[in-house]
């Protein structure tokens, strides 16, 4: 890379794009047409012809549209890599410097609820566990890999360079587009059952390992992330006789101090929430997604961000809680969770 100046970088990036999408040779005046690099197809033509003689380009044929070599896809991957771990570093720099505030946050209203009920207490940070795929891209690279392109709810974008089983042309390619955006847009992980996998693989053929990885690729999204839960106020649950011999006490103690089995439970909650389209809920013995609670009741709130991202609030006690001041209090908090974080998210203080 360090031989390109930057107009031949721009020129080049072009070319591999169009090249991308649509498989066709591409020459000067197109890439002064769909570019905003104000050049004359003359200047142009000059640096695609620099590009050839150091071998990022070639011509197929004796006409002056080019495509992409080894050497072209290379640059090309290089430099989605380096844009990607800087939008990465950009990120992770903001949620940095405001984790510290958003862990007080959680810990503070936590405890607050637990102190208020007197009950045990939980809360999940926002996270895209539930994102929904939104669009689903393969791309030729070469005659070996495709380049495939994962989008999630919330614009979070995947790339993974995929090896062809065997030969993939451009109407077959435009099947498997096809068939991937019409069987998985808009699902969670969740809903991606079996069943429908089986299906998509049988429809796919010979390409079912490109399936494979899409389906790898939308999990590693969706799983990049640990969930990071808050708990307060389990010792409340000896104050109630029903719950507080040995047995029950030991049981339900394991379960929520067990982030992996409150993980699991969210996650439950979660799917439950989305088919009910309502954001509290009330699980009461052997309705609770957990077989610890069955001696229990649960009542849960969703928090809603925007864009995919949601948390979940949930609060464990007997079942003759007095559900009036849990219901209130969990419908207060979530409201003050959803105002306080999309005001965090403006780049305001929280």
């Amino acid at each position: 890379m360090d031989e390109l100046n930057e107009r031949k970088q721009n020129i080049l990036y072009a070319v591999i794009k169009y090249y991308l999408e649509t498989g066709e040779p591409v020459g000067s005046r197109t890439i002064s047409k769909i570019t905003d690099l104000n050049l004359s197809s003359a200047t142009i033509r000059n640096e695609m012809s620099d590009l050839e003689d150091l071998g990022y380009v070639v011509s197929p044929h004796t006409s002056a549209g080019r495509v992409p070599t080894d050497k072209g896809y290379r640059f090309y991957v290089d430099k989605l890599m380096a844009e990607k771990d800087k939008e990465v570093s950009e990120v992770k720099e903001v949620m940095l410097n405001q984790t510290e505030r958003v862990e007080k946050v959680f810990k503070q209203l936590v405890s607050y609820v637990a102190n208020a009920t007197q009950l045990p207490t939980m809360i999940s940070a926002p996270s895209i566990t539930k994102n929904r795929v939104k669009f689903i891209q393969l791309s030729y690279v070469d005659d070996k890999n495709v380049l495939l392109v994962v989008v999630m709810e919330g614009n979070v974008v995947r790339n993974r360079v995929v090896p062809k089983s065997s030969a993939l042309d451009n109407e077959a390619m435009l099947r498997l587009n096809m068939l991937l955006n019409t069987h998985l847009n808009g699902l969670t992980l969740q809903e991606i059952n079996l069943g429908l996998v089986s299906k998509i693989k049988d429809a796919a053929g010979e390409f079912t390992n490109i399936v494979e990885e899409v389906l790898n690729t939308i999990a590693d999204t969706i799983s990049e992330d640990d969930l990071e839960i808050y708990t307060s106020g389990a010792t409340n649950i000896f104050k109630y006789p029903e719950l507080s011999d040995s047995r029950r006490a030991s049981a339900f103690l394991d379960n929520f101090e067990d982030k992996e089995d409150l993980a699991d439970l969210i996650n439950e909650v979660q799917i439950d929430s989305e088919k009910r389209g309502t954001g509290l809920q009330v699980y009461i013995g052997d309705e609770a997604p957990s077989k610890n609670l069955k001696d229990c009741s649960l009542v849960t709130a969703t928090y809603d961000l925007g864009n995919g991202v949601k948390g979940t609030i949930g609060i464990i006690g007997p079942k003759r809680m007095d559900y009036e001041n849990v219901m209130t209090n969990l419908s207060n908090l979530k409201s003050q969770l959803e105002n306080t974080l999309k005001r965090s998210d403006d780049n305001e203080p929280i």
